[in-house]
């Protein structure tokens, strides 16, 4: 039987549409956007423009402040580094949440080496920040606040126009990387407040290895320092061969996500939802990870008491899901958001991610359900017997 793949969260197939759009661009219109003097640069220009000016649109910024970069990570890269690194001295704090990707906390302790203060808030039991906290934390040293949309591992969604607001009436930057959200939920960077935004093709049935930064230019304009040199591509905010065909691919994939947003979400909440019942029809002691109302629709993170999750997924031969991050999956220890929002060391190894997403249906979605039952139950059985 072919795997049902429900690790969306992760990552996405590309979609045929996408692939179709982004062809040419690599076969036929092959010119390089920098070449001025004839009609291959000229096509490719204009490709370039057309795709800055659509995603733009899709956000309510600028074509100028969107800024190609090879996916969320490097945004968020040359956001924090580029923000600390052409900032005031005196103005050298960020506040943050511990349970960011690691991308963010990564990043944030480089800038240290810079002599910058950050503070990681904590999270409650859903993975929610207090909003007071936030208040309370702000010192007339703080210039930034780096808080995501939504945790790509238990799916918790915070109110980023609340924390939009919060920034605005404090004079503060405000950065939201929406690798998670992006596609599936409106995003307005103006009513939400928002100075600097990270994104992924890769996360909307685009292709791996390009993504956008969002740098506002209206009312207060984000300067920042580039992290690579070169022909001054990009604003001269990121040089190097412009990748067309990837760009293309992502304006694509975002026009697809965004004008099918709704019909598409409810879809899936609804997968989500059946999926979820199911299980707890069968596996009543199954713990729910974050918040039950402010999360993604695709997402569930599940725990299993009295189950080791590498084991449990070993035994799932049909099923494609993971116990957490793609991008810390590698490291054999407890994921680090999960002991966050109090979960002790045997219930975090107990835990799954679930994503759902447009290839799936509710046939395979049950029969995923159902297989997760099978393979629990029999573990606890062999368990029970030893």
């Amino acid at each position: 039987m072919k795997t049902i793949y429900l690790d969306y969260n992760a990552t996405t197939p590309l979609d045929q549409r996408v692939l179709e759009k982004m062809i040419p661009y690599f076969t036929e219109k092959y010119g390089n956007t920098d070449s001025y003097n004839h009609f291959f640069g000229w096509e490719s220009k204009e490709a370039l423009e057309s795709s800055r000016e659509l995603i733009a649109n899709f956000i309510n910024a600028n074509p100028n402040e969107i800024i190609f970069t090879s996916g969320a990570t490097e945004s968020i890269n040359l956001g924090i580094k580029g923000f600390c690194q052409n900032n005031s001295s005196d103005k050298n704090h960020i506040i943050s949440q511990v349970t960011e990707h690691k991308a963010v906390l990564n990043t944030l302790e480089q800038v240290k080496n810079f002599g910058w203060e950050i503070t990681l808030l904590p999270v409650n039991e859903y993975g929610m920040i207090d909003y007071d906290e936030l208040i309370n934390a702000i010192t007339p040293k703080t210039s930034l606040v780096v808080l995501m949309h939504a945790n790509n591992e238990i799916g918790t969604i915070h109110d980023i126009k609340k924390i939009g607001q919060i920034c605005k009436d404090n004079n503060l930057f405000f950065f939201t990387d929406v690798a998670q959200t992006y596609g599936k939920i409106d995003l307005d960077v103006n009513s939400m407040n928002i100075d600097l935004l990270s994104a992924s093709a890769h996360k909307i049935y685009g292709p791996k290895g390009v993504g956008f930064l969002y740098a506002r230019k209206k009312n207060k304009e984000i300067n920042l320092f580039p992290l690579i040199s070169g022909g001054g591509q990009e604003f001269g905010m990121r040089s190097g061969t412009t990748p067309v065909p990837l760009i293309v691919g992502l304006a694509e994939a975002s026009k697809i996500s965004f004008n099918q947003l709704l019909k598409e979400q409810k879809k899936i909440k609804s997968l989500r939802d059946n999926f979820l019942n199911q299980i707890i029809q069968h596996l009543p002691d199954t713990k729910i990870n974050g918040s039950v109302e402010q999360r993604l629709n695709n997402n569930i993170n599940l725990s299993f008491p009295k189950i080791d999750a590498e084991s449990l997924l070993s035994k799932l031969n049909t099923i494609a899901c993971s116990t957490g991050s793609a991008c810390s999956s590698n490291l054999l220890e407890s994921s680090y958001v999960l002991k966050s929002i109090g979960l002790d060391e045997e219930l975090a190894l107990s835990s799954i991610r679930v994503s759902f997403g447009r290839n799936n249906n509710n046939d395979n979605i049950i029969f995923a359900a159902n297989e997760i039952i099978k393979a629990v139950k029999k573990i606890r059985n062999n368990y029970s017997i030893i």
